[in-house]
């Protein structure tokens, strides 16, 4: 069953006296239930805003994002619908998505206010409990937590609405490596266990490598390549997803210093003309010049003239 779409996605921020900046220009994505789709590339490629947007946080300029075969609307003053309660977000930094003057449990609670139809309750001792923290502490206020800790109220949180999908954006990036791995690990048996979907948005491909069971690839505003996690990590088809990889450290033995991509993301008010990841390419030709290359359709597809080519 597919809980999330996301159609033709167009995201704009307006600048006064300056041309507008296109951070998602036209991306189409999936997510079934019980499935973790991983979003990943550099810093400023648009990951965030796209998080932001499918759960209402940002108004799209044009395209559409369905939940549960609903739309979803921006958030405004009111109360969200109801069919929308069961989108939650987790956000990157567990430090300001905390309120420092409650305590932890009237926090998760409030993922609760306004479901219908979940059944039984949840106190929030219990959901503190299944994401690893006693339930003793749920009186305490968050200053009095780890950074790991924190993260772990936030996923408290927004089991307390018993969501269907969960938004994760780049949500341990602020943590230390044993956290990251814990916070980690701990999402996807949630996953697993509550037959949740997840939208994981990383820059780490190590990472998402071990997690994820769809990997989408984006870069300035686009997907370029998506595909199963093992296949696309050993046989990419884009150049900026080889280059990604290239970037992975790899504890061999070897002393393999990692190849760092050269240039920087163009900037998105002013994307090159044709295929985006031109400048930046060691295989562009002509035709990236004159047209810009088109996701294909199905599980396993890259927006490469190079990889058209080829699967033709």
């Amino acid at each position: 069953m597919t809980l999330l779409e996301v159609d033709s996605l167009e995201v704009q921020y307006e600048r006064k006296g300056q041309p507008p900046v296109p951070a998602v220009a036209g991306v189409d994505l999936e997510v079934d239930r019980g499935q973790i789709v991983a979003l990943v590339g550099e810093s400023g490629c648009g990951k965030s805003t796209l998080a932001r947007a499918v759960v209402g946080l940002l108004a799209p300029r044009s395209g559409e994002v369905r939940f549960q075969g609903s739309r979803v609307r921006p958030v405004s003053r009111g109360a969200r619908p109801p069919e929308q309660v069961r989108l939650q977000m987790i956000f990157q930094d567990p430090y300001s998505s905390l309120n420092p003057r409650r305590r932890v449990e009237s926090q998760i609670l409030d993922g609760q206010r306004g479901l219908r139809g979940a059944g039984k309750r949840l106190r929030g001792g219990d959901l503190l409990e299944r994401v690893g923290l006693p339930a003793v502490v749920a009186k305490r206020f968050p200053h009095e937590f780890s950074g790991g800790q924190r993260q772990r109220i936030a996923i408290a949180r927004a089991l307390a609405a018993d969501p269907a999908l969960i938004v994760a954006d780049e949500p341990v990036t602020s943590l230390d490596a044993s956290s990251q791995a814990q916070v980690t690990n701990l999402l996807a048996s949630l996953c697993r266990e509550m037959e949740m979907g997840m939208l994981f948005i990383s820059h780490d491909l190590a990472l998402v490598r071990h997690v994820a069971d769809v990997v989408a690839v984006m870069y300035l505003g686009r997907i370029v390549e998506v595909g199963p996690t093992d296949d696309l990590w050993e046989s990419p088809m884009h150049p900026y997803t080889r280059a990604l990889i290239a970037a992975v450290p790899i504890a061999d033995g070897r002393r393999q210093v990692p190849q760092a991509l050269p240039g920087e993301v163009p900037d998105p008010a002013r994307p090159p003309v044709g295929c985006r990841f031109r400048p930046r390419c060691p295989h562009a030709f002509d035709r990236c010049t004159n047209e810009p290359p088109l996701l294909g359709v199905g599980p396993r597809a890259a927006a490469c003239w190079l990889a058209d080519e080829k699967g033709r």
